[in-house]
């Protein structure tokens, strides 16, 4: 497994009372959340940060959308499975107060680093979206980039972009909250298919997959121009889902000269076919990649799998945060609260894919049936019985 980039696991659970520690389960998700640190002055303070953050998460797994859910999902587990705890139930304005001044950097770097220890993530996706709905407190619209395990689904990192800088000056920053590169595959969109970013996977020992758009008219046109005809297909593969049929089929050529890209060892074109499955009309688009893998690291097979992979990030996640957790209407606006909440469903999105839930809709009734299902998913085994 990759190391951590900090130091969240080994904790005192200092916020978690002595009678409850053998109720966590070690290294869960629980744990990590009681490590983080509470920079709130100690006076006046009700609840503990770790337990704030966990019925937070809590909630959000069992499908909570807003603050007066989250703070509704609270006061049932209160009387229900916590209620031999001693734990109570925050007011809806603590969740708010408390979400909104977090050190939301750190939390995605300690929720990223504790991830990273679930998963040994070999291809790795990033990619970004703007919280539609969300403004932060300087009323700018919040825009999130993530770094998703192509195998498993699961987010393993999340930088802010901020309003005077863009996706192409942050990726460095989501790639260095990995840890280790080496050996690993990064696929991302044409936005970043720059030289700087192949020289920083290429100086880090990683491996990248670039697709090549417009905004490279050169390299574009060196790739275009390449004996495409002459090469035979590689890999086809096909697949029926979200109302519509594709099929892509895939030509690869090793670069032995002429194309000006850093560490580009081979080329492909990809050309995809699209259908509604109640339609005739086909839709063609052809596009354009280039990876520093060699092509007995990477056979036409592997980059057509690789591709699909990245572009699911789309509907493992952006998807999934818009539609399930309905993100983009969303009205929190407090502070770094946006960052946070797209944090929280990030990781409930991460948990529930751990448990092998293919469908997150579903996976949240199932949670949101009795409290005691999603404090055990996060490594809280409660003392009162569990329903199943």
């Amino acid at each position: 497994m990759p190391s951590s980039p900090i130091s969240i696991l080994h904790g005192q659970l200092e916020d978690i009372p002595e009678n409850l520690h053998s109720f966590v389960t070690p290294e869960s998700i629980f744990q990590a959340l009681a490590a983080f640190p509470d920079h709130r002055k100690p006076r006046g303070i009700r609840h503990q940060l770790a337990w704030i953050l966990a019925v937070a998460l809590c909630a959000v797994l069992a499908g909570a959308k807003s603050f007066a859910a989250i703070a509704d999902w609270s006061t049932y587990a209160a009387s229900t499975s916590l209620r031999t705890t001693g734990f109570t139930a925050p007011h809806v304005t603590t969740f708010q107060r408390v979400l909104a001044r977090l050190d939301a950097e750190a939390f995605d770097q300690a929720l990223g680093a504790w991830m990273q220890t679930q998963v040994d993530a070999r291809i790795i996706a990033i990619d970004g979206k703007e919280v539609r709905g969300a403004k932060n407190g300087g009323a700018d619209r919040v825009h999130l980039m993530a770094a998703l395990d192509h195998d498993t689904g699961t987010v393993l990192g999340q930088v802010d972009v901020g309003v005077k800088t863009n996706e192409i000056t942050r990726l460095d920053s989501i790639l260095e909250t990995l840890g280790d590169l080496d050996g690993r595959i990064i696929t991302i969109d044409a936005l970043h298919t720059l030289g700087r970013h192949a020289e920083f996977l290429h100086a880090r020992r990683a491996h990248f997959l670039m697709t090549v758009k417009g905004n490279q008219p050169k390299l574009l046109k060196q790739l275009q121009a390449l004996p495409w005809k002459e090469v035979p297909w590689g890999n086809q593969q096909q697949d029926t889902g979200h109302g519509r049929r594709s099929i892509r089929r895939i030509k690869v050529a090793t670069l032995t000269g002429g194309i000006k890209f850093p560490h580009a060892l081979q080329a492909a074109q990809l050309t995809r076919k699209t259908r509604p499955l109640k339609g005739t009309k086909w839709s063609i688009e052809v596009v354009y990649l280039i990876t520093s893998l060699p092509a007995h690291r990477a056979s036409p097979r592997q980059l057509n799998t690789w591709i699909r992979g990245h572009w699911k990030i789309e509907n493992s996640l952006h998807w999934c945060r818009d539609v399930t957790f309905q993100e983009d209407v969303s009205q929190t606006r407090t502070g770094v609260a946006p960052r946070v909440m797209a944090s929280l469903r990030n990781l409930a999105l991460s948990l529930h894919r751990l448990n092998h839930s293919t469908n997150i809709a579903k996976a949240n009734r199932y949670m949101a049936k009795h409290p005691a299902r999603p404090l055990e998913r996060i490594g809280f085994m409660t003392p009162s019985a569990t329903l199943h």
